[in-house]
């Protein structure tokens, strides 16, 4: 079992949130809507999450040809497993372990946090770990488990952990 131990007060995770500057959501503002409603992502919505999480996949991201992106993104949004839903989304070129969460985090009905070396760092991670299904349920349970302690939704939780990794982890 993975652990996972905020480096500073509880308390002070909304404050962090709060200061987060890095991009805006507001770019996925729609396309998250629309996939929510329509529980599948075409393949500009789909390149438009990948280059906000990451925009050195774009040129393998623009490899996937659309009706794979659209039959991919249709299972990981109306499957009941937690693993299929994530693992399926790896299936894509140019999309890894925090992409695929990205665009759960974005599209999927439930909440579920963005898997992301600066939240890592946050929650006592001083590397990268191997990702796989297990670390990423007990990263979600735990990000969860933290919202709900602090009365916070999922994309505040996400914004004070990489704030916190933005002015005290040194790169």
């Amino acid at each position: 079992m993975h652990t996972f131990k905020v480096r500073f007060n509880k308390d002070e995770l909304a404050d962090y949130a709060c200061r987060y500057e890095y991009q805006t959501d507001e770019v996925l503002k729609d396309i998250s809507h629309l996939s929510k409603q329509k529980k599948y992502l075409s393949k500009n919505e789909f390149l438009k999450i990948c280059a906000w999480k990451t925009p050195r996949s774009k040129p393998l991201c623009e490899s996937n040809p659309e009706v794979l992106i659209k039959e991919i993104s249709s299972i990981a949004f109306t499957t009941d497993s937690d693993q299929l839903r994530i693992e399926i989304l790896t299936l894509l070129k140019g999309v890894s372990w925090p992409t695929a969460s990205t665009i759960l985090h974005f599209c999927h009905s439930e909440e579920f946090p963005i898997l992301d070396f600066r939240a890592l760092f946050s929650l006592g991670y001083s590397k990268v770990p191997k990702y796989n299904y297990m670390f990423w349920k007990n990263y979600t349970d735990y990000c969860r488990e933290l919202g709900s302690i602090l009365n916070l939704d999922i994309r505040t939780v996400d914004r004070g952990l990489w704030q916190y990794s933005k002015e005290h982890q040194k790169l």
